[in-house]
C-alpha cells in the first residue's frame, strides 16, 4: 500500500485498485493528506469498508454508519445520536476493534455510565441509561445487519437502565378555562394554547402551520410537517411518524378564533408559519397562565393528554381518537397508556375510523362561546 508525495503542494495522496459493488475492479485516487499515515490509513479503512471486514475500529465504524444512515433519520435523531456516541461512548471505545469488543467490554461500559451523575450530581435517569444503551446496541446491529459482524456484544450484555413511567397528567375542561383565561392578555400565546388543546396536536406540529393548511370551509387544519430549531437553524421536517399525517376537524368556535387570530398578523402569505414563536416561548407562558390562574402545573405535551382524555369521556372509540392525534397504535386503556418517545398509546389496531365531528364534542364539554375575547 504505498502513498506518494505531491511535490507541488507537499502534500500526499493514495492510488488504487478496489472492488466496487459490482465487484469490478476500479482505480480509486484521494489526494491532499497531511502526512503519508494519513493517506494509507485511509486506502487501509476504504478497503475495509468495501470488502465489510470488521477489522477497524469502534470510531471508524462510527464514520461509517453515520455516513450509512444520515439520508435515511431526520437530523434530530442523528443529532442525538451523534451527541451520546461522541460524548458517552466513543471515548470508552473508539480504539477498540469491531470485532474484539467481547460482552465483557460492554458490560465495563455500562459499569462507567452508571458511575456518572449529571451536573447536578444526581445519577442519569433510568431512561437516558436505557437510551445510551440502544444507541450502542443499534449501531452493532447495523454492523451485523451489513457488515457481516458475527454478533451483537450489546445485546449478549444485557440492557442498562428500563422506561420509568411517567405521570400521566391532564386538566380538566374547568382548569384549562382558568388557565386560557390567564394568558388571553397575549394573542398569540391564547390561540396557540386554543389549537394545542382543542386539537390535540403535537407542539412541533403546531409551530409548523401555516394559513394554507385550514380550510375554513371545511373547519379542518392539515397536518403535515414538523418544526424544530436544529444547530440555530429553523427546520421543518416531516410529521413522527407516517400516521400523523393527518386532517384535524376543528370545532366551530375554534375555526373562528383563528380566522380572528389571521387577521392580525400583517404581511403573513399562505406558506409563512402563524406562530413564529420559540417552544421555549410556550413553556414560559404555560409556567405564567400556571401561576395566574392557580391551576396545577402540567408540560405543554399533556395538553394532548388532556384533549385525550376528553374525548375519551365522550365515549369515542380509541380508532377514532388515534386517528385523530395520529397515533400508529391504540390501547384500550387510557389508564394504563404510557408514551413511547412521548407520545401516548391507547390500543393496537390497524383501521382507520371516520373523522371525528369536534362540533358536537365541544358541544358536549363546553360553551362554544365560553373562551371568546370580550
Amino acid at each position: 500500500m504505498p502513498a506518494y508525495k505531491d511535490n507541488k503542494t507537499g502534500t500526499w495522496f493514495v492510488k488504487f485498485y478496489c472492488k466496487d459493488w459490482t465487484r469490478e475492479n476500479k482505480q480509486i485516487e484521494r489526494r491532499g493528506f497531511a502526512t503519508k499515515r494519513k493517506a494509507l490509513d485511509y486506502e487501509r479503512n476504504y478497503k475495509i469498508r468495501q470488502e465489510n471486514n470488521l477489522d477497524m475500529t469502534f470510531g471508524e465504524f462510527w464514520k461509517l454508519y453515520t455516513e450509512d444512515v444520515k439520508a435515511r433519520v431526520k437530523l434530530n435523531t442523528l443529532l442525538t445520536k451523534e451527541n451520546i456516541v461522541e460524548k458517552k461512548i466513543l471515548p470508552y471505545l473508539k480504539n477498540r476493534k469491531m470485532n474484539e469488543i467481547t460482552p465483557a467490554d460492554v458490560r465495563k461500559w455500562q459499569n462507567e455510565m452508571l458511575a456518572l451523575t449529571d451536573t447536578d450530581g444526581k445519577p442519569y435517569s433510568q431512561t437516558y441509561r436505557k437510551t445510551m444503551h440502544n444507541t450502542l446496541s443499534t449501531i452493532f446491529n447495523h454492523a451485523c445487519r451489513f457488515y457481516n459482524l458475527k454478533s451483537n456484544p450489546a445485546r449478549q450484555a444485557g440492557n442498562m437502565g428500563r422506561e420509568e413511567k411517567k405521570e400521566m397528567l391532564f386538566w380538566t375542561t374547568e382548569e384549562y378555562k382558568k388557565f386560557s383565561e390567564a394568558v388571553i392578555d397575549k394573542p398569540v400565546s391564547f390561540y396557540a394554547f386554543e389549537m394545542l388543546y382543542w386539537t390535540g396536536m403535537r407542539l412541533g406540529e403546531l409551530l409548523a402551520l401555516t394559513m394554507e393548511d385550514f380550510d375554513f370551509e371545511k373547519n379542518t387544519v392539515r397536518i403535515n410537517k414538523s418544526y424544530q430549531r436544529l444547530q440555530g437553524q429553523d427546520v421543518i421536517t416531516t410529521p413522527k411518524t407516517p400516521k400523523s399525517n393527518r386532517t384535524i376537524k376543528l370545532p366551530k368556535f375554534l375555526a373562528e378564533e383563528m380566522q380572528e387570530y389571521f387577521a392580525m398578523l400583517y404581511d403573513q402569505t399562505p406558506t409563512d408559519r402563524i406562530f413564529l414563536v420559540t417552544k421555549s416561548f410556550l413553556h414560559h407562558e404555560m409556567e405564567r397562565g400556571c401561576k395566574l390562574s392557580g391551576v396545577k402545573k402540567i408540560r405543554i405535551h399533556d395538553l394532548r393528554h388532556s384533549h385525550i382524555s376528553h374525548l375519551i369521556d365522550l365515549g369515542f372509540s380509541a380508532v377514532a381518537i388515534a386517528d385523530r392525534v395520529g397515533h400508529d397504535a391504540v390501547n384500550a386503556s387510557f389508564e394504563d397508556c404510557e408514551e413511547q418517545d412521548d407520545d401516548v398509546e391507547i390500543m393496537q389496531t390497524e383501521e382507520t375510523a371516520p373523522m371525528i365531528d369536534m362540533d358536537a364534542a365541544a358541544e358536549k364539554i363546553i360553551s362554544i362561546y365560553k373562551y371568546k375575547a370580550v
